[in-house]
């Protein structure tokens, strides 16, 4: 996890039915209806006279610290912003990891599945802003000073802190989500160029054809190796090989899905799909002194398929 990042948020196209809701621009505060109304997905309220509390030495019977619900969705963002999948590896999510980079802390993966409601109001918020407060044993968790290597977030907000552990709450199952949606990784130049396949079946019931075809988005995550930035304004190209057919080429669009920005097209690939390369360059945004070398360029990245 790192410090936040303001992002170029460039005009996207949105597949799959997915609501065109400016994500930047929207103030959404989740778990805080009309004065007066209750939460969605809120609990009930302990209700209690002023004697009974002091009777019961100040804390209700009965009584554990709580979160108001909060947006998964956002916590997602923020998950992505503060970097904290530097270090810990959540299964079928797209964040832009270095491959082969040792991950420094533990998996999030299908954690939602693993733990009680009170460990992620209680004992999770609190690893957030004072990880030394628990010192869980695991390779390299803890530094050569006795203390936990993960940094104390205290400047969260409180609505961040709250939508940040909805997110985690939230990570059900195993994570690993369609085989199709493996991701492929590959580095080239200053381009880090992630690509996956996903089925319409993921967002709209799954479709094969009759020869085994399947129809669905292709996504390609082109990052800055240097800094895990999203690079728009760039012209990406994919040309799709099958074996005994003439190769397709085509011009991936500009699209922001819940992960963020990429570059996708809605293809269709047979088991005869031998090969997808993905040409990336030149920008066409100014270069300026200092910027990494390369991004006049175009480069391209094979992927063997299946």
């Amino acid at each position: 996890m790192r410090a936040l990042r303001r992002s170029i948020a460039p005009v996207a196209v949105l597949l799959f039915g997915l609501s065109a809701v400016p994500l930047l621009a929207q103030d959404r505060t989740p778990g805080r209806g009309p004065a007066g109304s209750p939460a969605p997905g809120a609990t009930a309220s302990v209700r209690i006279t002023m004697d009974a509390l002091h009777a019961a030495g100040g804390v209700p019977p009965g009584w554990r610290f709580g979160l108001p619900p909060g947006d998964p969705a956002v916590g997602r963002r923020l998950f992505a912003d503060l970097k904290c999948y530097a270090c810990h590896a959540v299964k079928g999510e797209q964040f832009p990891v270095k491959p082969g980079e040792p991950l420094l802390g533990p998996e999030f993966s299908g954690m939602g599945d693993h733990h009680a409601a009170e460990y992620f109001a209680e004992y999770f918020a609190e690893s957030i802003v004072n990880p030394n407060a628990v010192l869980v044993e695991g390779p390299g968790w803890i530094g050569a000073d006795g203390r936990s290597v993960m940094p104390a977030y205290r400047d969260l907000t409180v609505a961040q802190l709250i939508d940040l552990v909805a997110y985690l709450k939230s990570l059900k199952g195993s994570g690993a989500g369609h085989a199709h949606a493996t991701p492929r990784i590959q580095v080239v130049g200053p381009y880090n160029i992630r690509v996956e396949f996903r089925t319409a079946g993921q967002a709209q019931g799954h479709t094969h054809g009759a020869t085994g075809t399947s129809e669905g988005l292709l996504a390609v995550f082109v990052t800055l190796e240097s800094s895990g930035q999203p690079l728009p304004y760039m012209n990406v190209m994919v040309r799709i090989q099958n074996e005994g057919q003439p190769v397709r080429v085509g011009r991936l669009t500009p699209i922001i899905g819940p992960e963020g920005f990429f570059y996708g097209a809605e293809v269709s690939l047979s088991p005869q799909t031998r090969q997808i390369a993905i040409s990336v360059g030149p920008t066409g945004a100014r270069v300026v002194p200092g910027a990494p070398e390369g991004l006049k360029q175009t480069m391209t990245a094979t992927f063997p398929w299946p």
